[in-house]
């Protein structure tokens, strides 16, 4: 009894849900500053004939062809999904790891296996979230791939009944099996987060400053979106839900291995190896730029609350 005790502490804590609260708050604050930098990305990764260009070219053609408010289209639902997603993903990671931890210090190889787990739970209960505000945020758009076909969504809810109708509930989980291998992402960038963290404190509970949670967080994400980009290209596709899969496989993931499996080969056939890269610097500008700014409101939202609370010496102490 008290071991569950203890246990349900750790997972119902004030500490998870002000990690949490400030992680989900962070990282809506960023994308809405950058968002037009994703609307760049997601049209270059889904419209395959629309020619590669720099970031501001793509906004700039965006604007011209579609009116000065198209960069952010699908804000709201976006917005939505990463606020749930955010709050997930921290609420999770960081239980498990003061579940895991009990009050030690942690290494490179927990936190990476922390961030997988807490990922995979992410995913499963948010890809529905993700499905529908990819399909809201390209709804409207002006695509130079004829082949797509256009979509009439009213809001979040319309989308939801409209794919559940005419593609069934599973529609709603397209993408989940790259989306899963893609916990390998945020997990790669907490893991490399954590660890330059204690390397810049060496042992030394002390508030990092602004700079220092700016380039970290950059740095992390950085790293860990070239190494999954090709992926996340297929899962925005697949997300989309244009993708015709004639696959005979009666195992989903056999199915689901294939698809992706001929998605990357078909894209590297058409423009080489570097087409599994399309988008890449839209990616790495928008990613690394509202991933720092995140971790800078996170770090500064979640140490002020905890020194309101008097807890600014634990909380640099289990970390």
């Amino acid at each position: 009894r008290l071991n569950l005790a203890v246990t349900m502490n750790e997972v119902f804590s004030y500490e998870s849900l002000v990690h949490a609260v400030s992680g989900a708050v962070g990282s809506v604050t960023a994308m809405t500053v950058f968002f037009p930098l994703d609307t760049a990305r997601l049209r270059l990764q889904v419209d395959e004939n629309r020619k590669a260009k720099s970031t501001p070219a793509i906004l700039a053609e965006i604007v011209k062809e579609e009116g000065l408010l198209a960069p952010y289209r699908g804000w709201f639902p976006v917005i939505c999904s990463l606020c749930c997603s955010n709050f997930v993903y921290f609420y999770c990671f960081h239980c498990l790891k003061a579940s895991w931890l009990k009050g030690k210090q942690s290494a490179p190889s927990t936190d990476l296996i922390i961030g997988i787990a807490a990922g995979v739970v992410n995913v499963l209960v948010t890809t529905p979230l993700w499905v529908v505000n990819t399909r809201l945020k390209l709804q409207g758009s002006k695509f130079h791939n004829e082949d797509i076909r256009p979509t009439n969504y009213s809001g979040i809810l319309d989308a939801f009944v409209q794919i559940i109708r005419d593609e069934g509930v599973a529609a709603l989980w397209n993408g989940t099996f790259p989306s899963l291998l893609l916990v390998l992402n945020p997990a790669i960038q907490f893991m490399i987060y954590e660890g330059l963290k204690r390397q810049l404190r060496r042992g030394i509970p002390r508030e990092l400053s602004s700079l220092e949670v700016f380039v970290i967080g950059a740095i992390a994400k950085a790293i860990a979106t070239t190494v999954t980009y090709p992926l996340q290209t297929i899962q925005s596709i697949l997300r989309f839900g244009q993708y015709n899969n004639t696959s005979t496989e009666k195992s989903k993931l056999l199915s689901s291995l294939r698809t992706i499996k001929c998605l990357l080969v078909n894209r590297v056939r058409k423009y080489g190896m570097l087409g599994l890269f399309k988008g890449l610097e839209a990616k790495l500008l928008q990613t690394v730029l509202t991933a720092a700014l995140m971790f800078l409101l996170y770090e500064k939202i979640a140490s002020s609350t905890f020194r309101v609370m008097g807890l600014s010496n634990n909380h640099y102490k289990r970390r």
